[in-house]
């Protein structure tokens, strides 16, 4: 039986994941403990699959609402005012 190593540093996805939460979230607050990390992570969360434009997706968001097409636009802070959601009214 060939036993395989891996590294954990080869899952690309993951690697990924955690590069723009840090570039994105965690590199911009100062963390005061697991609680306050855990809640931040939350927010940036559904930011991330609720608002955030994806590439791949064709700068749509995983989680993806209707157009609007009508109204004033509007920015909505998102993750403690790190970034902006922009809609209209």
């Amino acid at each position: 039986m060939v036993e395989v190593v891996r590294s954990p540093w080869q899952n690309a996805y993951v690697e990924r994941l955690i590069g723009s939460a840090r570039r994105e979230c965690i590199d911009h607050v100062i963390v005061f403990g697991e609680t306050h990390l855990r809640r931040i992570m939350s927010v940036y969360a559904s930011y991330y699959n609720e608002a955030r434009t994806h590439l791949a997706l064709a700068k749509d968001s995983p989680i993806g609402g209707p157009i609007e097409r009508f109204g004033r636009i509007i920015a909505e802070p998102m993750v403690g005012g790190l970034h902006h959601r922009y809609a209209r009214t």
